[in-house]
């Protein structure tokens, strides 16, 4: 049963579409998938309603109300936190061909994001603070650890914080992962 579970999560949170579903619904935002169809003028409309309902139904949207909107019912949607994520336990377990199709999946969606950013009416990556700058660092595991514990910390004192009239949101998409084969990564030859 657990495997089917790690399948299914998997089947279900690597999709590219359905991850910008949950970076819209971030920040306990409460948002009816006409106001996702609006966040995302990039996806038909179609795929949207099919991708929430997907989400809803697996537990990862929760309804938080619903109202009669022109003889239809409107749902509100909240996310469900805990369901949205990829633990360390399923994440190890995962095959490399599920790191695979979860990386492609990723970045999919990150390129989705930047390229509805970039066809805002008014951009600016200046005044907007947008970086993708990649640094390559020589590391033991044990500042592997200590830099995966500072950047988690840094990361979990802002991920609660609601939307307010000041704040906007950013996607924040810390990407890390060996380079060169283990006896080069060790400095053997």
């Amino acid at each position: 049963m657990w495997d089917r579970f790690v399948v299914d999560t998997l089947d279900l949170l690597l999709h590219p579409v359905r991850l910008r579903i949950v970076h819209a619904m971030s920040g306990g935002r409460v948002r009816t998938t006409s106001n996702l169809c609006a966040d995302l003028p990039d996806v038909p409309k179609t795929t949207v309603y099919r991708h929430v309902g997907l989400l809803a139904e697996a537990g990862v949207l929760e309804v938080e109300g619903e109202q009669r909107v022109h003889g239809a019912v409107e749902r509100r949607y909240r996310l469900h936190r805990t369901r949205a994520l990829i633990d360390r336990e399923t994440a190890a377990s995962m095959s490399l061909d599920d790191h695979r199709r979860a990386f492609a999946a990723a970045m999919a969606a990150l390129l989705a994001e930047f390229n509805s950013y970039l066809a805002q009416e008014h951009p600016d990556p200046a005044a907007d603070s947008v970086g993708y700058i990649q640094v390559p660092l020589w590391l033991s595991q044990d500042e592997l650890a200590e830099l995966i514990d500072e950047v988690r910390s840094a990361l979990l004192a802002k991920r609660d914080n609601e939307p307010t009239p000041d704040r906007s949101p950013y996607l924040v998409s810390p990407i890390l992962f060996p380079l060169g084969e283990p006896a080069q990564r060790a400095g053997r030859t």
